[in-house]
């Protein structure tokens, strides 16, 4: 399979933080099937998955969330469709917990030996490589960022066929996550709220033109 660089670097011209939406127009059912498809396909960190994706249609839950969501006050009410990003909480990443092994072994379809190897690996990792289990933030932490790569591919896939896009992290967590418990049945014991991403299609251009560093001051060879 081959898909020409120009057309992929096109796309990232393309992209940009759309900060308002036109409210007339709505993504194709199929054309958001692909976004999400691309999401589900994402890569994650020993292919643990921690995430859960809400497709935030209701108008009225997005209302509820717009007061405490200052980072989306003209995307909430005007995106064709939001993507509330859960993630799992520490107690389900670490490499003892009943989720990982259900994944090894029912999603990842293991043998009972590779299973046993993998724990013991992610186990080293978590514990020494990386450090992770000191605190039940840094575990959770670690599975927050495995959400961010189905939101940079979601992105990409969405500018690839014209949709626009917006990544929102400008909100308040914790109101968010109360709200998604008492409107959306979201067990805060399970899931934490990572970030928001609006779709849809601009109505206006880019305010201004895209800016980025020189690459030699974001890029150094070790050759």
């Amino acid at each position: 399979m081959t898909i020409s660089k120009q057309d992929i670097l096109d796309a990232y011209q393309f992209r940009h933080a759309c900060k308002e939406f036109d409210a007339e127009r709505k993504i194709a059912g199929a054309d958001f099937d692909f976004i999400l498809e691309v999401a589900r396909l994402s890569p994650s960190s020993f292919g643990l998955e921690p995430w859960q994706f809400l497709v935030v249609q209701n108008p009225d839950l997005r209302e509820k969330l717009r007061p405490v969501t200052w980072g989306g006050q003209k995307q909430l009410p005007t995106a064709s469709h939001v993507v509330l990003t859960l993630v799992r909480k520490s107690h389900f990443m670490r490499y003892d917990s009943a989720y990982l092994q259900h994944v090894m072994r029912e999603v990842q379809q293991f043998p009972e030996d590779i299973i046993s190897l993998r724990s013991g690996l992610i186990e080293k990792f978590q514990r020494s490589d990386f450090d992770l289990l000191g605190s039940e933030r840094t575990l959770t932490d670690w599975a927050t960022r495995q959400t961010y790569l189905p939101l940079a591919n979601m992105m990409t896939a969405a500018a690839m066929i014209g949709i626009d896009s917006c990544p929102i992290e400008g909100f308040e967590r914790g109101e968010v996550e109360r709200i998604l418990a008492e409107n959306a049945d979201v067990n805060l014991e399970h899931w934490s709220a990572a970030y928001m991403v609006a779709f849809g299609y601009r109505k206006n251009p880019p305010a201004r033109p895209k800016t980025r560093q020189e690459r030699d001051a974001v890029v150094r060879w070790l050759a």
